[in-house]
């Protein structure tokens, strides 16, 4: 359920702007959405845990904000980060 740190390092090595970028949005989208990925997988085999369902809802609404966020002051970087992440629109 949880990203370790040398997942979380090769996301941001391939979704960063500059050298040092580690909170870019595109970064921050890809983290949550390996977040999102890892929960999805733990609700199919633990289907009452609302605790969980709710934290990953509360993450969709985190990532969906960042997406508009991009989507609204770049178009391209968003459709990148998207067709990257083969997240649907």
């Amino acid at each position: 359920m949880t990203i370790t740190k040398e997942r979380k390092q090769e996301l941001i090595g391939d979704f960063r702007r500059k050298l040092d970028d580690t909170g870019s949005p595109e970064v921050q989208v890809a983290i949550i959405t390996t977040r999102i990925t890892g929960l999805t997988e733990h609700l199919r085999g633990h289907k009452k845990d609302y605790a969980c369902r709710r934290g990953l809802l509360m993450l969709v609404g985190r990532r969906r904000r960042l997406l508009d966020y991009l989507k609204k002051i770049d178009p391209r970087r968003y459709l990148d980060v998207i067709r990257r992440l083969e997240i649907r629109k």
